[in-house]
């Protein structure tokens, strides 16, 4: 069976400058209305560089909403809807930890928050590196940490990295080149 939900009336209840909420009516499959909240976003990138030595760059920032550092691979927010994901990827990645990269493999979407958010990260993987310099956004601070990546692998695995995107990309990574014993 397929389900759907039927927009009835939809209303803008907030506009900010990186997402708007809405507060919509829908009728349901048996019939009934339904509210639904929910926010609209232009997506972002995540991205794992991978270098010839087997490191990956992470980077250390303070999250506002969970009040501490979070560890996490490179990222960041389109610019726009029509923003290229692979375009964005490429920005980030030389902004947050100057470094710039000849060969891209898409790693597929994600939906972090389908309850209530229509957010889509695209997720690469980045190779072939080379240096540029960092850049990063004048309310942006942060580190970058140039770890092993079967470390980076233990951390998410163990849950000391809790970032979904950064999780996804890793354990996605991590399938493609399986160890070797």
């Amino acid at each position: 069976m397929n389900h759907k939900e039927e927009t009835l009336s939809s209303k803008q209840i907030y506009q900010g400058r990186i997402l708007s909420v809405y507060d919509d009516t829908v009728l349901l499959e048996n019939g009934h209305e339904a509210k639904r909240e929910w926010v609209d976003h232009n997506g972002g990138v995540c991205i794992l560089a991978l270098d010839a030595d087997g490191c990956t760059y992470l980077v250390r920032q303070y999250r506002y909403p969970y009040h501490q550092e979070i560890l996490e691979l490179p990222a960041g927010k389109r610019d726009s809807k029509n923003e290229a994901p692979i375009d964005c990827a490429k920005r980030e990645l030389e902004e947050e930890v100057g470094l710039q990269a000849n060969n891209w493999t898409f790693l597929g979407e994600v939906y972090p928050t389908p309850g209530y958010c229509a957010e889509i990260l695209y997720l690469y993987l980045a190779t072939d590196l080379n240096k540029t310099l960092a850049h990063p956004d004048e309310d942006e601070f942060l580190d970058v940490l140039r770890l092993p990546f079967d470390s980076v692998l233990a951390k998410v695995l163990s849950g000391e990295i809790k970032d979904a995107k950064t999780c996804v990309a890793v354990l996605k990574t991590a399938q493609m080149f399986p160890k070797k014993d």
